[in-house]
Formats: structure tokens, C-alpha cells, sequence
């Protein structure tokens, strides 16, 4: 089992930054990629950014591309995303997951792959 647990949320204005921590515990084996999603109300979840742990393989949504940054402490054993030039549209609550990644598999931004979730942190960006 894994336990992940997410920090750093809170209210910016645009143009403003964040920065989300998410710090796993338990059996480190169980995973080796660790993403960042998001879910606004009444819209889907939306897999933000993820990082492929040990190889530095990284994945970013278009949305975010060039303004978030995601990195691994793997002393500390936390993700981090880095948030910047935030904008309105990035208000929702962000999630921290994580799986193994088999042979047939990608470290991306596909939900159904990830098993273990964090209970959330909420962002809100104001204009």
C-alpha cells in the first residue's frame, strides 16, 4: 500500500504561483510514476503533469506546457509541481496519484492507470 498526501494549495491571482508537494509513504516499490491531475466541478479529471520516478521522463498536459514543472525528491520521497503564470482556468482541485508502470504501459496523464490517489488540494486562481 501506498499513501500519498499533498500540500501547497491555496488562493493566487493570475499570474501569480504555487507550488504543490505531494509526499508518498509506504511500499515504494508499488509505483515508479507519479503524476499531478486536476478536477474543476462538472468537468473531468484531467491528468496535469507526471514523472517517470529514477529516469527524469516527465509528462506535461498542452494546458500547462512551459508555465508548470514537475520534479522528484527521492531523499525526501516527494513530487513537486511547480506552478507558474497561473491563470483562472487552473482553478480546481489538484490530486497527487501514483502506479508502477508495466512493459505495455506509460508514466502519462491517463487516470485509469493510476492506483493509489491523495485526498486532494485545492487551487484557486482569481482574475
Amino acid at each position: 500500500q501506498v499513501q500519498l498526501v499533498e500540500s501547497g494549495g491555496g488562493s493566487v491571482q493570475a499570474g501569480g504561483s504555487l507550488r504543490l508537494s505531494c509526499a508518498a509513504s509506504g511500499d515504494r516499490d508499488s509505483t515508479n510514476c507519479m503524476g499531478w491531475f486536476r478536477q474543476a466541478p462538472g468537468k473531468e479529471r484531467e491528468g496535469v503533469a507526471a514523472i517517470y520516478v529514477g529516469r527524469i521522463r516527465t509528462y506535461y498536459a498542452d494546458s500547462v506546457k512551459g508555465r508548470f514543472s514537475i520534479s522528484q525528491d527521492n531523499a525526501e520521497n516527494t513530487v513537486t509541481l511547480q506552478m507558474d503564470s497561473l491563470k483562472p482556468e487552473d482553478t480546481a482541485m489538484y490530486y497527487c496519484a501514483a502506479f508502477r508502470v508495466s512493459l505495455s504501459q506509460y508514466c502519462s496523464g491517463n487516470y485509469r492507470l493510476y492506483d493509489y490517489w491523495g485526498q486532494g488540494t485545492q487551487v484557486t486562481v482569481s482574475s
